[in-house]
């Protein structure tokens, strides 16, 4: 309170001095992040007496993965965009189960959804049957067009969920506002989605863009030879077949500067919208009523949802016939990748939600978030095997170290889903909260984690799914007693079991879906979504 000129009184709210939310969480999460995927490469480096420069081979790699990752980014989200707004625009039975499945492909395991791709655009599969029936030339899916097919079909469902997410950011009293003063359809565009647009899309084609980068189990079964080699393709090759540490190193270093070159643009134009807050009502969208609209969006969500489903339905299919046979073994490798799944989430979430406040401040911290994709995760796992060996067996640690590397694998993820979000809420609602003395822990329980709450139970969902079937560090450390579901599928495949494997990679795929939905679900109850 202080006396103004005139003699009255005028009253201030109190504002605290101390920061709203602590920094020192987000600091230990960026440190620990470091120490985790630089340490491990610096030990590869190390052991191997450092990298030579790279051969002609290596840069052919480069040249491929950054032709089929800019196309894979590019078509993924220019198809993606239609789908989310038509998705965005309709309400009809079903919507909430169609959306989950659409995003199955996304958390199938690679080596089973490649199957299930071939089980219809394969040579023998059910496009090039029907092809034949009409006289018409087989396709091929080997080579570029199958490796950028295989990744639109994986990240075209992430692309989908990212935008529809920028969609609901949007307050339903905007569109009623738009439909009262009789916008069409294309102003509502300019006006309303396209400055969305611009702040969602970079984002989600970088995250996109490395996680082609990474490409190795789809370069591997659809690439076709030496000329469709990925660098994570060559790393796998330099650690299995040379042993050449030096130059594992140098092709990792390159993969993680292509990723840091591509995240400072999509960083720099991902810029908050400003739509301000809302009411938290349903969206409803008058300019969209037309029966013509009303017939495109449907036409959208249909050519999709068979373009995602049907490989799917193969998996289901040719699955089914194994159920019954499944060793004891896979049911219990279940029970393992659930625990590695669930242990994962929970510190992907603890990180994830610690780099997002501290990014608040530091907008750069982002950028530290897409190490634990830009990185390889056999590099990381090799690199953890020789700080390990000397101390302990790395075979008693496999799961601990598994859960781990999930985690910072799925961290882009939920970083990229949970910091816009957070941005907004502070952007608000901080002032008043700031105003009232909310802080720390009070300010994290009432203001922050409820409006998080959707995108948390989304990242989640995804983070367990992703962690669920993960075959990569655990075929580095684990024993016969330490398995997962997906390497006990790859051990039942190359014993020629191939309905026992079929059916375990059935059970992969419900068990992983069950968790994504469960989470995701609890994020999105009592939210319309």
């Amino acid at each position: 309170m202080r006396r103004l000129p005139n003699g009255k009184r005028r009253w201030r709210a109190r504002v605290t001095r101390h920061a709203p939310l602590p920094a020192w969480p987000g600091l230990l999460a960026g440190l620990f992040l470091c120490a985790l995927i630089l340490g491990p490469l610096a030990a590869v480096t190390w052991r191997a007496g450092g990298g030579g420069w790279p051969v002609a081979a290596d840069w052919a790699a480069l040249r491929f993965t950054v032709l089929q990752a800019v196309l894979s980014a590019l078509i993924s989200v220019a198809l993606a965009v239609p789908v989310a707004r038509a998705l965005a625009r309709r309400r009809f039975p079903g919507r909430g189960p169609l959306i989950t499945l659409l995003g199955a492909p996304f958390i199938l395991p690679v080596i089973v959804a490649v199957l299930g791709l071939l089980a219809v655009f394969g040579r023998g599969g059910v496009l090039n049957d029907l092809l034949l029936w009409l006289g018409l030339p087989r396709v091929q899916i080997y080579g570029l067009h199958g490796v950028v097919l295989a990744h639109v079909f994986f990240n075209l469902p992430l692309a989908t969920r990212m935008i529809l997410q920028g969609w609901q950011a949007i307050p339903a009293e905007r569109f009623r506002l738009a439909a009262s003063l009789g916008m069409s359809p294309g102003t509502v565009l300019r006006v309303l989605e396209w400055p969305m647009l611009r702040g969602v899309l970079p984002g989600a084609a970088l995250i996109i863009f490395a996680l082609c980068l990474s490409s190795f189990a789809v370069a591997l079964t659809l690439g076709g030879g030496p000329r469709a080699t990925t660098l994570e393709l060559a790393i796998y090759q330099a650690f299995h077949f040379d042993f050449d540490l030096g130059r594992a190193a140098v092709l990792a270093v390159m993969q993680l500067a292509l990723v840091v070159a591509a995240a400072a643009p999509a960083l720099r134009w991902g810029a908050a919208t400003g739509f301000g807050a809302g009411l938290d009502r349903v969206q409803r969208r008058w300019e969209a009523e037309t029966p013509l609209l009303r017939a495109q969006d449907a036409a959208l969500i249909a050519l999709v949802a068979l373009f995602l489903l049907t490989p799917l339905a193969a998996v289901v299919w040719r699955g089914l016939a194994g159920v019954a046979d499944m060793p004891a073994q896979v049911w219990r490798a279940a029970a393992v990748s659930l625990g590695v799944s669930l242990a994962a989430t929970v510190l992907c979430l603890a990180l994830a939600l610690a780099l997002a406040v501290l990014a608040l401040r530091r907008p750069w911290i982002e950028a530290l978030g897409l190490m634990g994709i830009a990185v390889s995760p056999l590099v990381i796992g090799t690199g953890l095997f020789l700080i390990v060996n000397p101390w302990a067996d790395p075979a008693r640690l496999a799961l601990a170290v598994t859960a781990l590397v999930n985690a910072v694998m799925a961290l882009p993820f939920a970083l990229r889903m949970i910091l816009p979000r957070l941005r907004e809420v502070e952007d608000s609602h901080g002032r008043l909260a700031t105003s009232l003395g909310m802080t720390g822990a009070a300010r994290l329980r009432w203001l922050i984690l409820p409006r998080l709450r959707p995108v948390l139970g989304f990242s989640a969902g995804l983070t367990a799914a992703l962690a669920m079937g993960d075959l990569g560090v655990i075929a580095l450390f684990a024993d016969m007693e330490n398995a997962t579901l997906p390497l006990q599928i790859l051990r039942l495949m190359g014993a020629y079991r191939m309905e026992q494997a079929a059916g375990a990679g059935l059970l992969l795929l419900i068990l992983s879906l069950a968790l994504f939905w469960a989470f995701d679900r609890g994020g999105r109850d009592n939210a319309a979504v």
